[in-house]
C-alpha cells in the first residue's frame, strides 16, 4: 500500500501513481497540446493545483482573481479526466464579487462566513437569498448571479464545483461560453421564491431543492444497503443534470467498497478517517487520510471505501459532474445509474464485507487502536 500525503502546509506531495492518468507521457519530448478548457484556465490569472487530494480546503492560499473580483485558486484533481473541476473563492470583507455569467453547470458550497446570492436572467427582475457556512445551491444555467459577503469584518469562502471543462471543449468558443444571450426558462424563469429552503422528497433518499441552509446538519435517512449503519440523501439543485449527496456513517465502523464513473468530488465536513483507492483488477492502494475540509476524488472506476476512525461520526458531501435521477444526462452517470450498492457478485459495483480483503479489517483495527476509538464492525459482519 502507498500512502498518499495532501496537498497543504507541512505535507510532502506524492506522485507514486500519477504516470497512470497522464496520458501521452511516454512522449514528454514533445510540447503538450491544451484543449479549450485547459487553455482557460491558463489565463485566468490564478495558480491551478493539480493533486490526489487537498487537505484542507479552508486554509488554501488564494490570490487575486481578477475576472471574479475576489481571491481564487483552480484545483484539477487527479482521476477526474477533465469531466469537472473546482474553484476555491474569497469575498473580502464588506465587498462583492463581480456579477457572472456562464453557460455550464456549477454547484457552490460555502467554506465559511455569510452572505447573499443575487439572481437573475437577462432583463428579468433580480432575486436575492441569503447563505452561510455549510449552505449549498447552485446559480441557474446561464443566469446572471452576484454574491455579496454579508459581515465587514471577516471574508466569506465557498468552493465551486464545474462542468467548465465539459462545456468548453464541447463547444470549443468561449464567447459562447460567457457571452450567451439565452435564457433557459424551463431552468429558471425569474421565480420569486426560487431559493426558498422549502423541498420535498422526489423519491427514496432524494431531495428536491434550488437552496441547502446547512449540509453539515442536513437530516439524512438510513441507508442499510452501503453498509456500517449509514445514512445519507441526495441533492436535485435547479434543474441540473449535475447532483450531489451527504453520507455519514457512524463512529468505529466504515463503509462498503464500491467504485463509480470518476465524477465526483468529496469534502469531508465532519470527522477523520481514510479513504481507499485500488483498480479493480487489484494492485496498491492509494490511502487518503482526512479530516474536516479535505477535498478528493474517486478515481473513475476504481473501488472506493472510507474508513471512520476518529470519535466523531464522519460526514461527508459528493458533488457530482453527473448522477441526477431526474435528468440522467450524459457520461458514464447517464448509462450505469445503478448498482453502487449491489454486490459485483450480482452484476453491481460493491464489494460485501464478507468478500473484502482480510487486511482491510485489520488495518482498520490497528488504526482505531492509535485513535482510541471504538472498533463496532463486528454489529455488521459478525465474528468480523
Amino acid at each position: 500500500m502507498q500512502e498518499h500525503h495532501e496537498h497543504g502546509h507541512g505535507h510532502q506531495h506524492a506522485h507514486q501513481h500519477e504516470h497512470q492518468h497522464q496520458p501521452g507521457r511516454e512522449h514528454q519530448h514533445e510540447t503538450k497540446r491544451l484543449n479549450v478548457y485547459e487553455q482557460w484556465a491558463a489565463g485566468e490569472g490564478i495558480p491551478i493545483i493539480r493533486e490526489w487530494s487537498i487537505r484542507d480546503v479552508r486554509t488554501l492560499e488564494l490570490h487575486p482573481w481578477k475576472r471574479k473580483g475576489g481571491q481564487g485558486v483552480l484545483i484539477n484533481l487527479h482521476g477526474l479526466e477533465l469531466s469537472a473541476d473546482t474553484y476555491v473563492c474569497e469575498i473580502p470583507p464588506g465587498q462583492q464579487l463581480h456579477p457572472q455569467r456562464h453557460l455550464y453547470e456549477e454547484m457552490i458550497f460555502v467554506l465559511s462566513g455569510r452572505g447573499a446570492t443575487t439572481v437573475w436572467n437577462e432583463g428579468g427582475s433580480k432575486h436575492t437569498f441569503e447563505w452561510q457556512e455549510g449552505s449549498l445551491f447552485a446559480p441557474p444555467l446561464n443566469a446572471w448571479h452576484q454574491h455579496f459577503n454579508g459581515s465587514g469584518e471577516k471574508p466569506a469562502r465557498f468552493m465551486g464545483v464545474t462542468l467548465a471543462p465539459v462545456f468548453m471543449n464541447l463547444c470549443n468558443d468561449l464567447d459562447f461560453i460567457f457571452n450567451n444571450p439565452f435564457v433557459f426558462k424551463k431552468r429558471f424563469s425569474g421565480e420569486a421564491d426560487y431559493f426558498s429552503p422549502r423541498g420535498t422528497f422526489s423519491s427514496e433518499r432524494v431531495w428536491e431543492s434550488n437552496f441547502i441552509p446547512d449540509a453539515r446538519s442536513f437530516r439524512l435517512l438510513e441507508w442499510k444497503e452501503r453498509g456500517a449503519g449509514g445514512s445519507n440523501v441526495m441533492f436535485e439543485l435547479s434543474n441540473n443534470i449535475m447532483a450531489s449527496h451527504v453520507s455519514e456513517f457512524p463512529v468505529g465502523t466504515y463503509k462498503k467498497a464500491h467504485y463509480g464513473h470518476g465524477e465526483a468530488q468529496v469534502i469531508i465536513l465532519s470527522g477523520t478517517g481514510y479513504t481507499l483507492i485500488w483498480p479493480q483488477k487489484g494492485g496498491e492502494k492509494i490511502r487518503i487520510d482526512w479530516q474536516a475540509g479535505t477535498l478528493f476524488a474517486p478515481i473513475d472506476l476504481w473501488f472506493h471505501q472510507h474508513f471512520n476512525t476518529g470519535k466523531e461520526p464522519a460526514r461527508y458531501l459528493a458533488l457530482r459532474a453527473g448522477g441526477s435521477r431526474k435528468f440522467r444526462g450524459i457520461g458514464p452517470s447517464a448509462r450505469y445509474p445503478e448498482g453502487s450498492s449491489v454486490s459485483v457478485k450480482k452484476g453491481g459495483r460493491q464489494i460485501e464485507y464478507e468478500d473484502e480483503d482480510p487486511e482491510i479489517r485489520r488495518m482498520f483495527k490497528t488504526e482505531v487502536e492509535k485513535t482510541g476509538a471504538p472498533y463496532l464492525m463486528s454489529r455488521f459482519f459478525p465474528g468480523g
